[in-house]
């Protein structure tokens, strides 16, 4: 689970950011260095899938923004949040449902994360290249079942997500986490 948080300078314009599942790869990296090259602070959280499996994704998700938070070179004044959540941290905050595609800070965040996760992706596709993480970016996509149905689970997978719950009999445990 990645999450990112990014300060941006006010009146900012970044036409065409939005939603990054919107965007395609290109859309999406051309955007992540011009929003590097204008915003005030950008803050990454991570949270790993041994700590997702014990805490469950939602929790997670709220780790790892609140990571992404403290990892900002500058203090935020306000947090606008992707949802209708918000987190425990004592900053001034408001959740936004559809923020991605409501606030030009929340989608300039999405654009950040996936980026940074989809790089991710491809260094573990260099250790587990069987599994084609660089393709499909950890989705369940039909090649990475059928990769699941023949090798098991790697030290990457969430052992409690339903896809791959039935074959964590293959899983080495006792492995170091990878994100």
């Amino acid at each position: 689970m990645v999450a990112a948080a990014v300060i941006l300078p006010k009146g900012v314009r970044l036409p065409g950011v939005t939603d990054s599942k919107k965007l395609t790869p290109e859309q999406r990296e051309n955007f992540f260095e011009k929003i590097h090259a204008c915003a005030l602070a950008i803050g990454i959280g991570a949270v790993d899938n041994l700590e997702i499996d014990r805490i469950n994704i939602l929790q997670a998700t709220f780790q790892a923004m609140s990571s992404a938070v403290g990892q900002l070179a500058l203090s935020p004044d306000y947090l606008l949040i992707d949802g209708p959540y918000s987190l425990s941290l004592p900053i001034e905050q408001k959740g936004i449902t559809r923020g991605d595609c409501l606030s030009i800070s929340i989608a300039a965040a999405s654009i950040i994360a996936k980026v940074h996760r989809d790089r991710l992706m491809c260094e573990f596709h260099e250790k587990f290249p069987q599994y084609g993480f660089d393709c499909h970016k950890g989705y369940g996509t039909a090649r990475h079942c059928e990769a699941l149905r023949r090798f098991g689970p790697c030290p990457l997978h969430r052992i409690t997500f339903n896809g791959v719950l039935p074959y964590t009999e293959c899983r080495t445990d006792g492995e170091e986490p990878l994100l």
